[in-house]
């Protein structure tokens, strides 16, 4: 969480396949986002989680977390945070017992509640889109102290608003890492774009 609340980045990765998640992250922290997610949503995550995580290149975590057995099945193969899409307790459950840190999906404040109940790090509102930079700043009116990371259809033209409303940290997903670049190793493209939207928080 250090790392991400320092760089005020991480990136989530949805993609057929990972050819090489070395040189995805190499790639990724090289242009100034160390932090990367993994979901479950990939065939052969554990594998690919395992192989960037020994590889030492930014700090690996796995996203899209169901249930408790992926959440430890996702710490034993190197994960250092989780993410789910929505409320999960017996996630928090695991991560809380593993010692490490879960960001939880939300939208409504019932929700980021919840998730701030069960130990979430920090609630990922999801997706984010749908009500804008502003609603960052309504949710932080009566949660002051919610540590919120917004996710969906995040990108470098909005980024810095929700920063400036109120966010921790911003999600760079299909904007940076587009399935297809992965799928295809265009990692300098991938680079080029993780430089560009890293500037654009400023």
């Amino acid at each position: 969480m250090d790392v991400i609340r320092a760089d005020r980045v991480l990136t989530v990765v949805r993609a057929p396949e990972i050819p090489d998640p070395v040189a995805l992250a190499e790639a990724l922290a090289g242009s100034g986002i160390r932090a990367v997610e993994l979901t479950f949503t990939t065939p052969g995550i554990l594998d690919c989680l395992r192989k960037a995580a020994e590889a030492g290149l930014g700090v690996m975590g796995a996203g899209t977390v169901l249930t408790g057995e992926q959440a430890a099945a996702a710490i034993d193969s190197g994960a250092r945070f989780l993410v789910t899409p929505g409320v999960r307790e017996e996630v928090a459950e695991v991560a809380t017992r593993r010692g490490i840190p879960v960001v939880m999906g939300a939208l409504t404040p019932t929700e980021v509640m919840q998730a701030m109940d069960l130990g979430a790090a920090a609630v990922k509102i999801f997706p984010a889109r749908t009500f804008g930079p502003g609603y960052f700043k309504d949710l932080r009116g009566p949660l002051p102290e919610a540590q919120l990371i917004p996710s969906g259809g995040v990108n470098a033209g909005n980024a810095a608003d929700f920063l400036t409303q109120g966010a921790v940290a911003v999600t760079a997903g299909t904007d940076v890492v587009a399935p297809a670049d992965v799928a295809a190793g265009r990692w300098a493209e991938i680079a080029t774009r993780a430089a560009s939207f890293v500037r654009s928080l400023n």
